[in-house]
């Protein structure tokens, strides 16, 4: 599940991933608030990952969706998360991802959504 995050910087949008996420996430949560901030100018945004138990099928396309989709809008991505293998996938392939990617460790939650925003 996304639930989406508050009291974040006006250029940057947030979302909390817990549990595991279902394709109707990525269109009922993630996908109406990344258009409108790419209606607004370049996507900067903060993803945690605190419980998280991973991807439904569905999902996974959806995520690959958003990525193609909005190609170009993307400024910054920051991941927030202590999950070792989510970092080291993102370490390996994040070059592949739109835009900037960088992952933060949980306790560093507040440099990320700065560096999000820079």
């Amino acid at each position: 599940m996304f639930a989406e995050m508050t009291g974040l910087p006006g250029a940057v949008i947030g979302f909390k991933a817990s549990g595991t996420v279902h394709a109707e996430d990525y269109r009922d949560v993630l996908l109406p608030a990344i258009e409108r901030a790419a209606s607004a100018g370049p996507v900067r945004v903060v993803l945690v990952f605190e419980d998280f138990e991973g991807l439904s099928a569905g999902a996974l396309w959806q995520d690959l969706r958003v990525g193609v989709e909005h190609l170009r809008g993307w400024r910054r991505i920051a991941v927030v998360t202590d999950i070792e293998w989510m970092s080291n996938l993102i370490s390996m392939f994040g070059w592949m991802t739109p835009g900037e990617v960088k992952t933060f460790p949980l306790a560093e939650r507040d440099t990320a959504i700065d560096w999000a925003a820079g």
